[in-house]
């Protein structure tokens, strides 16, 4: 056995591999949990002091409570909210990492104003009992453009099925 395939070697390598893929899924359900409006389980992605800033609204939370406290507010102010993540950089160094995920993002407040911008997460991890979470993340925002959205969230059409419901129709009328 050479030392570069020693079992230490492997174990440390997968290791890393296992850490790198439990934290993009952090990140994936942050984005999960932000654009379905579930702020208990965003709030639970961080340590239980970690901190949630974005320095343009501001906002500057510091703890699980505050992060879900600030969240059951969002709704009252935000239409709707559309967040694309693309994961950036990671650094691991033992039970901490750093990271950065770049966000394309429009938004839509409840007293007409809108925009559309271009962003980075600033990401600081830690490895906890429960897996890894956020113990800082910071939003900064390299492009932004408040002209009014021409679009909109679509409504459904008043005529259309829904394909369960079709799909149930046609099983209970053997697809007459």
């Amino acid at each position: 056995m050479t030392a570069s395939s020693s079992p230490e070697r492997t174990t440390n390598v997968l290791q890393r591999i296992a850490d790198c893929v439990e934290i993009d899924a952090l990140r994936a359900e942050f984005t999960d949990a932000v654009m379905m409006r579930d702020y208990g389980r965003l709030a639970a992605l961080f340590t239980m002091h970690g901190a949630l800033r974005i320095p343009d609204i501001p906002v500057d939370l510091a703890g699980q409570d505050a992060i879900r406290a600030w969240g059951a507010e969002v709704p009252q102010f935000v239409e709707y909210l559309v967040q694309t993540a693309h994961p950036g950089t990671l650094r691991l160094d033992g039970d901490t990492a750093s990271g950065r995920v770049f966000i394309h993002e429009i938004v839509s407040a409840r007293d007409g104003r809108s925009g559309l911008n271009y962003a980075i997460y600033h990401d600081r991890y830690q490895r906890t009992n429960d897996g890894w979470r956020f113990s800082e993340r910071v939003y900064e925002i390299k492009y932004l453009d408040t002209s009014p959205l021409t679009g909109s969230p679509p409504s459904p059409p008043e005529t259309a099925e829904q394909p369960a419901a079709a799909a149930a129709k046609d099983a209970t009328s053997g697809g007459r």
